[in-house]
């Protein structure tokens, strides 16, 4: 056996943890912090009381809130740009994905030389990079201890920086910052953390390894139980605890065994249609699931009881067992109030065939899953999605 596992160096996590976030920075990232987030984030007082406390520790603070969702080439190349105009000794990240995403290349860009363009791909992002410290209030990407990055790039493609180089040097996670998520946006996020666990211990991928199995067994083991009562009850501080963990590990799990054709595959729905893409991942999983089990069932036979303990001593082979999984996932994400087919969320028919063609440029991811993908099989996910 052979396998490479990294994650991110020091992970600290608590309820009202926040509260010694200044501390934290002036420690790990230093004086002068660039603090990177978003306009909704900024409509919360979550960034307010993060101001509060750099400023009490004694850091100061440059404001970069232009992130957006799916974040194109410019905002990255915005942020970098502040960072080092502003002579910045850290980069903060505090948000959901886009935000932490573009935290993570401000911090290399901003020290290195390197062009974004020769940044993407797998193991091409050199470095150095500036002090790195992730801080997420959603549960979904895992960002905090992943090294990818996601990009917008033109109009509709997405590419991903891929290197350990840009995991960061302390993740917070604290699940008070999670108890103004609305219904929609955690039952969106809490799938999108299942699938990368779900696609981490059914990769394909020649470094699938102990670690992260165990870690996406747990990982869906916390967040199957969870995940309901979060979005119906948002104020359940231990539901909001299981789903932010579950997320973090998941999130360790995929960043070593990679993600496959459910990402792939969400990835154009979110290029085309704008979709979030928790909810671009929920709309195709259990179709991805069904495909996949057909030549392979075993690895979602094994950890369907895990997620939902009521499929436990069924006596069922894995191919039912796996058939059964896929349903439970999709009636999971019904009662959490997501949209079940893809006409629901507003994707129309006549685009499934350039969703399908844009899909095959996400051979990074494809070449992970456990039974191959091609352009007529991705044609026929959506199809059976729609």
């Amino acid at each position: 056996m052979s396998f490479t596992f990294n994650t991110t160096k020091s992970i600290r996590m608590g309820a009202g943890l926040a509260a010694e976030l200044g501390a934290i920075a002036h420690e790990v990232l230093g004086p002068r912090v660039m603090l990177v987030t978003d306009a909704g984030m900024m409509a919360t007082d979550i960034i307010h009381r993060a101001q509060t406390v750099l400023d009490e520790a004694g850091v100061a603070v440059t404001l970069f809130a232009d992130v957006v969702a799916d974040p194109p080439e410019a905002v990255v190349k915005a942020a970098a740009a502040q960072a080092r105009e502003a002579g910045v000794t850290g980069v903060l990240g505090l948000g959901g994905g886009s935000s932490l995403d573009v935290a993570k290349l401000a911090a290399l860009l901003a020290a290195s030389d390197q062009p974004l363009a020769e940044a993407y791909g797998v193991g091409n992002a050199k470095g150095p990079r500036l002090p790195l410290m992730l801080v997420p209030t959603t549960a979904g990407t895992g960002s905090e201890v992943t090294p990818v990055s996601i990009v917008t790039t033109g109009a509709r493609e997405k590419m991903g920086v891929v290197s350990p180089v840009i995991l960061p040097d302390v993740a917070l996670l604290d699940p008070e910052l999670t108890l103004g998520l609305p219904a929609h946006v955690t039952a969106a996020t809490g799938i999108d953390a299942m699938v990368h666990a779900i696609e981490a211990y059914a990769s394909a991928s020649p470094n699938n390894n102990p670690i992260s199995r165990a870690l996406a067994r747990e990982a869906l083991r916390l967040m199957g139980g969870a995940l309901l009562r979060a979005v119906r009850t948002p104020d359940d501080l231990a539901a909001r605890s299981d789903m932010l963990l579950g997320s973090l590990l998941a999130g360790q799990a995929f960043a070593n065994s990679p993600v496959a054709a459910v990402h792939a595959l969400a990835y154009p729905l979110g290029g085309h249609f704008k979709l979030p893409h928790g909810l671009s991942n929920a709309l195709v999983l259990p179709h991805v699931l069904r495909f996949n089990a057909v030549t392979a069932p075993q690895a979602y036979a094994e950890i369907a009881a895990i997620a939902f303990p009521e499929m436990g001593g069924t006596g069922q082979g894995a191919q039912a067992l796996a058939a059964d999984f896929a349903d439970a996932l999709a009636g999971l994400a019904m009662e959490c109030g997501l949209p079940e087919r893809l006409r629901d969320a507003g994707v129309t028919r006549e685009a499934l065939p350039a969703l399908a063609r844009d899909a095959m440029n996400q051979q990074r991811l494809l070449v992970n899953n456990p039974r191959p993908v091609a352009e007529a099989d991705a044609l026929a996910i959506y199809e059976a999605a729609f």
